[in-house]
């Protein structure tokens, strides 16, 4: 049967005809990015889009759901903290092809590729093993319960190998990369040349949140692009398969998600040494802690919380938030105390790029600050650099409200 393409943007619509077993694979594969619902003609379906954007290919049709920001945007959210150079490639390969999939593994593969060429990662892992004579220390635990065999003896030593959570990551993103069927061939190659660089590594199924957890050193720290590629990868794609074929692929980004992240990481960047950022901590409403809150954004100084934001993909061309979206914050400042909160939200084109609104009675002020996720990639950037500064200018003494003026 030849594929057939069908083009969405976030939350949009279409009705596309198709059999009854390709609708189904469809919401088998992509269950939250895309709703498919019958019409009343037969073999016509209605396919919405959610808040993903990306690619899902089943048998006869692929769906492609695009952003609203600009394309290339979306490598800049992807790559936080990375070089404009690094993905321009990619980031023009999208915006051409509409496909985000081919273009982040093109990415996946030369980052890997240049990170091992670097030389692969070794660090010393504690391993346990019974040995014909004595490496490291005897294991006296392990040994006592052999039941008095003298041989082999049980010993606990640091083995310095490449066997270690960096390197089981990138392995596994890498073989997951290479299962797709869209990878490029030049970039096929690379990473089958990184698997065999990866050879002595244990084969694992780590999940994003795995990698995530990784302590970052200067020892580790030129592995960062390639595991937050990696972190990427394992997060989004997914190849299912249906009566033992693959017949359903998918690569999908939760936009709010990826907005959210690539705005705490610039701001904890931006901020590094004026203000603390902790993300997603968890806090209580009342007294008995039946409400749970969990701000996006807390902005702390040494140990005092002096501020508090809320992150929304949502687009505003006016810089005015959503009634629900103030009320979200307005509970972060009572939970906290504080007498501001900030509400960061995208902006569309050229609208107002701050608002702020005042709390009857308590005087709470709410702040809507935007970034012009619609704009050129330097014009991000350069909101992101006002957002910060803005911040750290309100959080800038304990006993300046963050609404006030310095």
């Amino acid at each position: 049967m030849n594929s057939s393409t069908l083009v969405l943007h976030e939350h949009s619509s279409a009705i596309h005809t198709l059999p009854d077993q390709s609708a189904r694979a469809l919401t088998t594969v992509a269950p939250h990015a895309l709703s498919v619902a019958p019409t009343a003609r037969a073999g016509e379906w209605k396919i919405s889009a959610t808040k993903f954007v990306g690619s899902v290919s089943v048998t006869g049709l692929r769906v492609l759901i695009r952003p609203k920001v600009r394309p290339e945007n979306v490598f800049l959210f992807l790559s936080a903290g990375l070089p404009h150079s690094a993905w321009r490639d990619e980031a023009f390969d999208y915006a051409a092809d509409g496909d985000l999939l081919p273009a982040v593994l093109s990415f996946f593969a030369r980052t890997v590729e240049t990170t091992l060429a670097r030389g692969v990662l070794r660090s010393y892992r504690e391993r346990h093993e019974a040995l014909a004579t004595v490496r490291g220390r005897i294991d006296f635990p392990a040994q006592l319960r052999r039941a008095a065999l003298d041989l082999p003896v049980a010993c606990r030593y640091d083995d310095y190998t490449t066997d270690n959570d960096e390197n089981r990551y990138l392995r596994a993103a890498v073989r997951s990369a290479l299962r797709s069927p869209q990878l490029p061939p030049p970039d096929r190659h690379r990473l089958i040349r990184a698997l065999a660089g990866l050879d002595e590594v244990a084969d694992t199924a780590p999940t994003a949140d795995d990698i995530e957890r990784i302590i970052m050193t200067r020892l580790n720290e030129h592995y960062r692009p390639a595991l937050r590629l990696a972190e990427i990868v394992l997060r989004n794609l997914s190849l299912v398969d249906i009566e033992g074929r693959r017949s359903a692929s998918a690569f999908l980004v939760d936009m709010p998600d990826l907005f959210e992240r690539w705005v705490s990481g610039g701001l904890a960047a931006r901020l590094r040494g004026r203000l603390h950022v902790d993300t997603q901590t968890h806090r209580r409403l009342d007294v008995g802690g039946r409400i749970p809150l969990r701000p996006d954004l807390e902005f702390r100084r040494r140990s005092e919380v002096v501020g508090v934001a809320d992150v929304k993909y949502k687009i505003s061309d006016d810089a005015r938030a959503r009634g629900d979206d103030y009320r979200q914050v307005l509970a972060y400042t009572v939970a906290l105390g504080l007498d501001d909160g900030v509400l960061i939200y995208c902006r569309a084109g050229d609208g107002r790029s701050e608002s702020a609104a005042t709390v009857v009675r308590s005087g709470t002020r709410l702040h809507v600050l935007t970034i012009d996720a619609g704009g050129t990639i330097d014009a991000v950037l350069t909101d992101l650099d006002v957002l910060a500064d803005s911040i750290a200018a309100r959080c800038s003494s304990a006993a300046l409200p963050i609404g006030g003026s310095p």
